[in-house]
């Protein structure tokens, strides 16, 4: 380590020609405040222009380093001086090879000058060819910042602006206070000297770094801290926001249904976290995270900024080359099995993600909602709507730092809830209370918009009662205990054993067609047990009104035709060794939706 070299000729009446490094670090003004600078200073032309490069850019760096130029004009123990011409095109394009500190060195060599570096390789250089130079370190690490000061243990957020009291959010997600923790205004010249300690953190520290760079907007990690600074015009006056998690928790702590910890443990896929700002989304998904990685999966992050807490084993990526985009790409090099991405906000980010849940990763979204579905409704219009279900399968949302909901989401063929029509059937969207079952949403096209239409199950009346009792005490005819839901006015559901089935539905459908004359209703018959028996063999072909299946199985058997995992429903095999089901059915539409997909089977 080189430390502080001392020149033992008076430096004061000695010329000095400092580099780009030096006046960023902000020392000259310090030494002429302190009495150490007070002789003639000459600044290359060269310095100027590369000031004003990094300032049109928007470069932080840029602009401290032309305040600086400022600021030593206004000292008059300085004689301050400019020397040199204008880059040139080529020395543009080789600066970043050193030709610009090369061309530095020499107007130091050529005016007998010292040369003032915070750049360690210019100044070993400048020994190297016998110029004098004086090194100093461009930053002393802080074991206390101010921010650290002002952000105690219990505080979630700091809240700094130009002629205001600062404030802080104090407390636990979701049960937090603000609070005015100074009586007197934040100064300018306070702040700035805040935001200097912050970006030298930025630039040196291990554990910081500026995630998003610029003089008016920046955005910079420093530990556990999110800091944010704005300036004018962006903003109306300087502003610091400081956000850090205060609480950090495993998946036990949330007290997880056993259903819920199961499907964490076999089944989750595509997942989005939502919630509400502050409710303690981005926590719960480093518990998530954890939880997979402890259960020997690869587990990676998509941040910017990276803030979310978890262990060493799981890698934080940010944007590559300024885009997800192309963090995606590698991503998909690197194959993990899970990803968590904080937060989903643009449209670009949910076709990434979308794009890596069909590639086959398993993907944790981080999304801002103010309620459960609205976390849905991010995703309408952005991808198809039959693509949502595989994309995601589960919606946990968060408030107050506790799971209040969990979704989960299917695709099927139907006629929406309220319609009669069975003409109107259409692929439908479910969204599912994870826990009970209960269909509480759908999701279908409806003329050119896609609608979300909450189903609201009147409470039961006393027709319904009385309606719903008449079909199970017929009923039970065929089976002890069965199970009947009113659809509608006109629908009923019946659910049986299989092995009653057959028995209602009877010879060529007579059965069921003499009990719903009776009863008055309509009778959807399916099986409420998930058994299934044999999966049986069948051809089948299209005769224009019906989709024929011809099998290998003795007339009178029992056949269950499923849709993926779902009963449709049983009919009996005719003496031709073939069912009939007409194509114009609710049945029939989606029996030719999923055999063109390959997802029928057929269980005797």
């Amino acid at each position: 380590m080189i430390k502080m070299e001392k020149i033992k000729e008076n430096e004061n009446s000695m010329k000095i020609v400092p580099d780009t490094s030096v006046i960023i670090s902000g020392v000259l003004t310090k030494l002429a405040h302190e009495g150490e600078l007070n002789g003639e200073v000459i600044i290359p032309e060269f310095v100027v222009e590369e000031l004003r490069a990094q300032a049109s850019k928007g470069r932080e760096i840029g602009f401290k380093g032309l305040a600086e130029i400022k600021g030593l004009r206004e000292i008059k123990e300085i004689t301050l001086s400019n020397i040199g011409r204008r880059q040139t095109y080529e020395e543009i394009q080789l600066a970043k090879y050193g030709r610009i500190d090369a061309l530095i060195l020499d107007i130091a060599k050529q005016e007998g000058a010292i040369l003032y570096t915070s750049d360690i390789v210019q100044h070993m250089t400048a020994e190297a060819e016998g110029v004098k130079s004086r090194y100093f370190p461009p930053y002393t690490k802080k074991e206390i910042t101010r921010i650290d000061e002002m952000m105690t243990d219990d505080t979630m957020s700091l809240h700094l602006k130009e002629g205001v009291k600062p404030k802080a959010k104090k407390g636990l997600p979701g049960r937090f206070k603000l609070t005015v923790i100074r009586d007197s205004e934040m100064e300018k010249d306070e702040l700035e000297s805040i935001i200097k300690e912050i970006l030298d953190s930025a630039r040196y520290d291990d554990d910081s770094m500026v995630e998003i760079g610029g003089h008016t907007a920046t955005v910079v990690q420093k530990g556990r801290m999110r800091i944010s600074i704005t300036r004018p015009p962006f903003s109306d006056a300087i502003e610091i926001t400081v956000v850090r998690p205060i609480t950090k928790l495993t998946l036990d702590q949330y007290e997880l249904s056993e259903k819920l910890k199961e499907r964490f443990k076999q089944k989750i896929e595509g997942v989005v976290i939502s919630g509400p700002p502050g409710s303690g989304k981005s926590t719960f998904a480093a518990s998530l995270a954890e939880f997979l990685e402890k259960d020997g999966k690869i587990v990676k992050t998509l941040e910017s900024p990276r803030d979310l807490q978890v262990g060493k084993e799981i890698t934080q990526y940010s944007k590559l080359r300024g885009s997800f985009e192309n963090s995606a790409d590698l991503m998909l090099l690197v194959r993990p099995d899970y990803t968590i991405f904080d937060e989903v906000r643009k449209t670009q980010e949910f076709e990434i993600f979308s794009d890596m849940r069909l590639a086959g990763i398993g993907m944790i979204g981080v999304v801002h909602a103010t309620d459960p579905i609205s976390s849905v409704q991010r995703f309408v219009g952005r991808i198809e709507l039959g693509m949502i279900p595989h994309i995601i399968d589960t919606i946990i949302y968060i408030n107050s730092g506790k799971i209040e909901k969990v979704y989960t989401l299917k695709l099927t063929v139907k006629t929406p809830t309220g319609m009669t029509e069975a003409d109107l059937a259409r692929p439908v969207v479910e969204v599912n209370d994870f826990e009970t079952g209960k269909l509480e949403y759908e999701l279908y096209s409806y003329g050119e918009e896609t609608v979300i239409i909450p189903v609201q199950k009147a409470a039961t009346n006393s027709v319904e009662k009385i309606a719903r009792n008449a079909i199970k005490n017929y009923m039970k005819k065929f089976d002890h205990s069965p199970e009947v839901e009113i659809i509608d006015n006109n629908r009923a559901m019946v659910r049986v054993d299989n092995d009653s089935i057959a028995a209602i539905i009877g010879k060529k459908g007579k059965t069921i067609k003499e009990i719903e004359e009776k009863l008055g209703i309509r009778l959807e018959i399916n099986s409420k047990t998930t058994a299934t028996g044999n999966e049986a063999q069948y051809e089948w072909e299209d005769s224009g009104a019906y989709i024929i299946f011809k099998f290998w199985e003795q007339p009178g058997k029992v056949m269950n035709f499923y849709s993926e995992d779902e009963f449709l429903f049983s009919a009996m095999i005719g003496k031709t060794a073939t069912i009939r089901v007409s194509k114009d059915s609710d049945h029939g539409k989606i029996i030719m939706s999923s055999l063109i997909k390959g997802n029928i089977k057929i269980f005797v």
